[in-house]
């Protein structure tokens, strides 16, 4: 399953996306490039993705090596995540909800990405997997992993780690108390970088979550499911989530996960065997809470660690069916749904790559008129396009707010400075009298160069 999934990302993702990156990856990316300045970094973010991806930019600026790089190590992680339930499912079980959750298209374009949700699945597929080996199977060793792979979620995205830990801190007060030192121990590990980045850029924990909560559009009660629903076949970023579900009938696996998994339960206590069932499912659970109740947009992504956790009781229940005629049925279902992905895989994977040749183009838009390094980039836009031009960026409003307009003025009499506007957009008071060139192979964009800095003698 782990090869089949790297031939696929080889063919169907890593080609078209081989050229640019995109908004977020050039945030994540840019952290330690050695050639670029580094994009600000919002309060939400951690630096799992970035130091994943460090020994790849420093090495070679290379988008073509980064897409390989990513693709080779999420495809040893899918194995390395499922590979952990074996002696819990058995390796039919393993084998086919590693299939399931590789087969589905997000799951496809996000592993030649420098994104962190993937690697949350993985790690909440490996923590619960080895949490049920030193619940039920006494291993020594498991406690350790379980640790190890809780410490590396929080890297990836520290607040899903506090997610992913929940239910099992609940499970272990009732089953296994000794875990709960590893549990606890790991978590804190992993957060350790953020609680310290918190305290030296926001001032303490709870003003970082304040930051993150009004970036993220002021967290609360919010019934996320149309959203996530609409957003099931693209965009990979749907906000504000105004996008209409294109192909309905190839959604349908989303509508029948729960009945599944609700079937997989009764199942499972109809045997006996309801902790490998039960927990997957609760972890999947309270990792989609902050995604489908808490904030008012979607990505594709987002529910990744549930799809991967409740692979796995899916698959159980497929494994376990006696009829020939049942096990026919669900071949079928299951060739249907995988064949159908593709489908999505190539629209969304097509959108994705216009949308970076775009910012590539502004780049190199900019590089024509003159904008070298050291250089600044403001703008709706400016992220993506300062990294492909090799320059800063900076904001002052939006969700990256980094200075303000005394800030880009004080730069912009330093340093070659440009502002970037959409079609038909006017630049802000402070660049009215900046110079506009309409940028080629754009939808439209425009870039205000500020006037030049005076020289020295």
């Amino acid at each position: 399953m782990a090869l089949a999934y790297a031939l696929v990302q080889f063919a169907l993702v890593v080609p078209p996306l081989a050229h640019a990156l995109g908004w977020d990856e050039t945030v994540y990316v840019s952290q330690y490039d050695p050639r670029v300045p580094a994009a600000f970094f919002s309060a939400p973010r951690s630096r799992g993705i970035s130091f994943l991806t460090s020994p790849f930019i420093a090495a070679t600026p290379s988008v073509p090596v980064l897409r390989i790089g990513l693709t080779l190590l999420s495809s040893a992680a899918l194995y390395a995540a499922f590979r952990v339930w074996r002696p819990v499912v058995g390796a039919r079980t393993t084998a086919l909800a590693a299939l399931l959750f590789a087969g589905l298209w997000i799951t496809q374009i996000s592993g030649p990405q420098a994104m962190p949700n993937l690697w949350v699945a993985f790690g909440a597929v490996a923590a619960t997997g080895w949490f049920l080996r030193a619940v039920t199977g006494r291993e020594p060793r498991a406690n350790w992993w379980l640790a190890g792979c809780v410490a590396a979620t929080a890297l990836f995205r520290a607040p899903d780690a506090v997610w992913l830990a929940l239910p099992l801190i609940v499970t272990a007060l009732f089953r296994d108390r000794r875990t709960l030192p590893h549990l606890v121990g790991g978590l804190t590990v992993g957060l350790a970088q953020w609680v310290a980045e918190a305290y030296i850029r926001f001032g303490s924990v709870q003003d970082r979550l304040h930051v993150s909560s009004a970036t993220e559009g002021d967290m609360g009660l919010h019934l996320n499911f149309d959203n996530a629903w609409s957003s099931l076949n693209g965009p990979l970023l749907c906000r504000p989530c105004t996008a209409t579900l294109d192909s309905p009938g190839l959604t349908l696996w989303w509508l029948a996960l729960p009945l599944l998994a609700a079937a997989a339960l009764a199942y499972a206590v109809r045997e006996r065997r309801l902790l490998p069932t039960a927990l997957p499912m609760a972890v999947a659970a309270a990792l989609s809470v902050p995604y489908l109740l808490m904030i008012d947009y979607s990505a594709p992504r987002f529910l990744l660690p549930a799809y991967a956790l409740l692979a796995l009781p899916v698959a159980g229940l497929v494994t376990r069916l006696n009829s020939r005629r049942a096990l026919a049925l669900a071949g079928l279902l299951i060739a249907a749904q995988l064949l159908s992905q593709p489908t999505v895989l190539t629209q969304v994977t097509a959108s994705a790559a216009l949308t970076n040749e775009r910012y590539r183009a502004a780049a190199d838009g900019l590089r024509t008129l003159g904008l070298r390094p050291p250089c600044l980039v403001s703008g709706p836009r400016a992220l993506p396009i300062a990294y492909d031009a090799g320059c800063a960026s900076a904001q002052v409003d939006g969700n990256n707010v980094s200075t303000t307009v005394a800030g880009i003025l004080d730069r912009a009499a330093k340093m070659p400075t440009a502002l970037l506007t959409a079609r038909g957009q006017r630049p802000p008071h402070y660049a009215r009298d900046w110079t506009p060139y309409p940028l080629r192979h754009t939808p439209g964009w425009t870039a205000w160069l500020a006037p030049a800095a005076p020289q020295g003698p």
